[in-house]
Parts: structure tokens; sequence; C-alpha cells
């Protein structure tokens, strides 16, 4: 499947306090994460991931997509563009929390390959790696790598998305924590 990632200034890292339909993601690789106390469902998209994490009827679902997806409103926590670095925290009921942190970084050609290379090793040792086609002859295609950490009350993720055409490279960890 020949996957075309948006350019990196579409991007868009929004929250939700509910669940978003599948079916609004092209979906590339899933994982589930069930930890007694909460769950969750991981993906990564064509543009960036979704993670949709669950207790005791709270959702809250982080995305990473290009800002000319069409996404429902209602019920929007958060939504920043991904450019440059920026971090938020939300209280929730219950005392649950959520923390991020994410940054948009364009690097040399050089730096931008050895990365790619580092990313792939380590996704095929952990976490959810999916590897794009590329979109032309030379260049290898863009990547994805979701990490999950998971602790009896908190989970923490990193993901990590390339955009060869741009040289970027956008990075991000949440921290989803309960009382």
């Amino acid at each position: 499947m020949l996957s075309l990632r948006p350019k990196v200034a579409e991007l868009v890292f929004q929250l939700y306090g509910r669940v978003l339909h599948p079916e609004l993601f092209e979906l590339c690789a899933t994982r589930t994460v069930d930890r007694g106390s909460y769950s969750a469902s991981l993906a990564i998209t064509t543009a960036g991931h979704v993670v949709a994490w669950r207790k005791d009827g709270l959702i809250l679902t982080e995305v990473a997509t290009s800002g000319s997806q069409p996404l429902p409103q209602k019920r929007r926590l958060l939504s920043h563009r991904i450019a440059g670095e920026r971090s938020d925290r939300l209280e929730c009921r219950g005392g649950a929390s959520y923390q991020t942190c994410f940054q948009l970084e364009t690097v040399e050609q050089e730096v931008f390959w050895t990365f790619q290379q580092e990313l792939e090793a380590a996704g095929t040792k952990r976490g959810l790696l999916h590897r794009f086609e590329s979109g032309g002859r030379l260049t290898p295609g863009a990547m994805s790598w979701i990490d999950v950490e998971t602790r009896p009350r908190t989970m923490i993720v990193q993901a990590f998305h390339t955009f060869p055409d741009d040289l970027a490279i956008v990075k991000s960890q949440s921290l989803f924590e309960i009382p």
C-alpha cells in the first residue's frame, strides 16, 4: 500500500474526551494494552497516530494527524498545530491527568537518515513500527514508531514520525496517569 504523508506544516495534535471512530483514519498498525485498571488502543495512521486510553468510563483520545483530516469538534479538549515545541497538561475527573509534550524538528539529511536507521533498529525490538513505502525511487519511505511503557497507575507513550520530503521528525511523549 502506497501511503504518502501530509506536509508537516499541516499537522495538528489534538486530545478528545471521547472515542473517535476508527473509520476516520487509515490505520497502518495497531496494538492494544490492558493493564487491569486501565486499557488503551494505539494505532499508527498515515499521518501520525491515535491513542485511546480508557479508565472507568473516562476516555481520552490523543491524535496526531493532518489539519485537513475531518475530525469532530465535539468534546475536543486540546488542539495545537505541530510546530516547534509545545507542552500541555489536563486534569480530568476522578483525579486522572494527562500531560504531553511534542515537537517538530527539521534536520540535515545525514542526521535524518541516521535517525531513521536508529528508529528502525529500536522498532524491530519493541513497540509498534510501520515503514511506509517510498514516494520516490531513491529515498526510503517514512517511518512511525510508538513505544508504550505501562505501570499500575501510569502509561507513557512515546511516538516518532518521520517525514522524508521535509527532512522532519515529529516527536511526542504523553503521560496518562491515575491517582
